[in-house]
């Protein structure tokens, strides 16, 4: 077993991906919320967005489409997947995201450690993931949590 700690610092491979007006409509009517915001461009723009913005959750639907799958990222882990779960997930708006804007995401290991404990041993790695705009701008910040019991 190699020490989970070495993880620290990796850096997984980064990724673009623009924020589809469908996606978010799709999303909005997974999660069953009817906010005209994230239907109509008129209802947004009055409610003082430029565009069409993304729900809260939104940015999972980035990181499934644009970046590597559940599988991918857990062998760069070196995690065997079957063992992993997902044990938290934040996120920090700085600015907002609307349809038509182009995401592109940076994600590195931020903390990482092994615990002990009376349901066995388990690692804890800890996620960060940057979106900047195709401004430049930081507009979010990610982190989550995956645990992988040994």
């Amino acid at each position: 077993m190699s020490n989970v700690k070495d993880l620290i610092g990796l850096e997984l491979e980064p990724y673009s991906m623009a924020v589809e007006k469908g996606k978010i409509k799709e999303l909005a009517l997974a999660l069953g919320d009817d906010n005209p915001i994230y239907y109509d461009l008129e209802a947004a723009k009055k409610e003082g967005y430029d565009g069409i913005p993304i729900p809260p959750t939104f940015l999972q639907v980035i990181d499934l489409w644009g970046g590597l799958g559940s599988a991918e990222k857990v062998e760069k882990l070196k995690f065997n997947l079957v063992r992993v779960l997902h044990g938290q997930q934040a996120y920090e708006y700085l600015g907002d995201i609307v349809a038509g804007d182009v995401l592109s995401v940076t994600s590195k290991v931020v903390a990482a450690e092994t615990k002990s404990g009376s349901t066995g041993v388990m690692e804890f790695v800890s996620l960060e993931n940057q979106y900047q705009n195709q401004r430049g701008e930081l507009v979010a910040i990610t982190r989550s949590t995956l645990v992988h019991r040994l």
